[in-house]
């Protein structure tokens, strides 16, 4: 299989944005593919997600040609853990920190911290994620997350964040260590995307014995928006 490529169209009949997610071992094919065939409507609101950012090119082409409009979100590293000595051990974790997970009433708050959220749509995203994956957060004496993390549709880990008055306790590093333990003892990939301009995140992920492969960097596009 050189070539495969995904449709998903949101629930949101208001908003009716297709997803488009492809892996390919042939750029020509592909080409071809999104070129010559009817597997992308080019006319409707689209959202290239997490593509290989070689790819853009192609993509601005195409959209040129069809007189789409094209615009690029974000761009990000891609690192993976490939042992877990670096994390946090499971016992500094519990001794230091009241690690629990993620509720639907919840949901309101991590809506209102998320870069891409904070509107109804961020709202039935958030709610799958916490009802279908697994989560982190660590909560204060009244129960109230202080801090979380959550692992988005394709199984890559996301949405960390800390609330201002709680940062520099070391939360961070609590949570990507334990959601990294619960993945790979499940046998999920243990994966995260970092923006390019999240040096804070990076740093964070990378001491804790994530790699990347410096060629690679990922991309998030809209059509027609």
């Amino acid at each position: 299989m050189n070539v495969i490529v995904s449709r998903t169209q949101t629930e949101n009949k208001r908003d009716p944005k297709e997803r488009v997610l492809f892996f390919s071992k042939d750029k020509q094919i592909l080409s071809t593919i999104l070129k010559e065939h009817d597997v992308v409507d080019w006319t409707a609101s689209l959202s290239f997600a997490g593509i290989d950012n070689s790819y853009s090119p192609l993509l601005k082409d195409i959209s040129s040609q069809r007189g789409s409009s094209f615009r690029s979100l974000c761009h990000a590293h891609l690192l993976h853990l490939t042992d877990l000595d670096s994390l946090l051990s499971t016992e500094h974790s519990e001794d230091h920190f009241r690690i629990s997970s993620l509720n639907d009433s919840h949901v309101e708050l991590v809506n209102t911290t998320w870069k891409f959220g904070g509107d109804e749509n961020g709202i039935r995203r958030i709610k799958k994620m916490i009802g279908n994956s697994p989560s982190c957060c660590i909560v204060d004496d009244h129960g109230k997350p202080v801090s979380w993390i959550l692992l988005y549709d394709y199984c890559a880990m996301g949405m960390l964040h800390t609330l201002p008055a709680h940062r520099g306790k070391g939360y961070a590093k609590a949570l990507v260590s334990c959601m990294a333990r619960k993945l790979h003892a499940q046998g999920f990939p243990v994966y995260c995307f970092v923006e390019e301009e999240n040096a804070v995140s990076y740093k964070l992920f990378k001491n804790l014995g994530f790699v990347e492969d410096p060629s690679y960097r990922a991309a998030w596009w809209e059509c027609n928006f």
